[in-house]
């Protein structure tokens, strides 16, 4: 029997987030939403995407120095988030960046993303089509991270001498990520 009551229209964004990662990159959002379930935390933030990054993207462990000391205090660190460092973290979402005067606000936040993870989102999109890129890599969701000074990513990286200052000129052009995964780069 039809119905003559007309069914809602589904509202839905163009282009969904996810529809837009690497297959690398999806396993990472992944991870770092079941490390924000577990440990209770409502939003996924930027230090759940570091740790998920660090564990499962080859790519961006060699920004660290590969499997070195430098990755293993980073992610000593980021495992002690819900026992001592970042417990101050617990039940505060991470808040927006602040925009400077003349500068566009941050895009609304995906759904269960924090305001700082959906701006680092936003940053490793317009790397990826800087590049003519149809997907996001995780290298290009962590220079999102590193784009922000106050996000708790890079927070992590200094307390943990990381040294997230002298990362950004280490990260390659945007136009070379796909050969740091070994494939073809993608031509200008």
């Amino acid at each position: 029997m039809n119905s003559s009551t007309p069914s809602a229209p589904a509202v839905l964004p163009a282009v969904a987030a996810e529809d837009l990662f690497s297959e690398q990159l999806a396993v990472v959002v992944a991870g770092a939403r079941r490390r924000a379930a577990r440990s209770g935390d409502g939003d996924l933030d930027t230090a759940h995407l570091l740790h998920s990054l660090l564990e499962s993207d080859p790519a961006v462990r060699a920004l660290l120095g590969g499997e070195g000391t430098r990755t293993a205090k980073v992610l000593g660190y980021l495992a002690q988030r819900s026992i001592g460092y970042g417990v101050r973290w617990r039940d505060a979402v991470e808040d927006a960046p602040s925009s400077g005067a003349g500068e566009a606000a941050a895009p609304a936040a995906p759904p269960g993303w924090s305001p700082r993870a959906a701006q680092a989102l936003r940053v490793a999109q317009e790397r990826a089509v800087s590049r003519g890129a149809a997907d996001v890599e995780g290298v290009d969701l962590f220079a999102g991270l590193l784009a922000d000074e106050g996000c708790r990513a890079v927070e992590v990286l200094r307390a943990s001498g990381a040294g997230a200052d002298g990362l950004p000129g280490a990260l390659p052009d945007a136009r070379d990520v796909r050969s740091m995964r070994g494939d073809t780069a993608v031509a200008r």
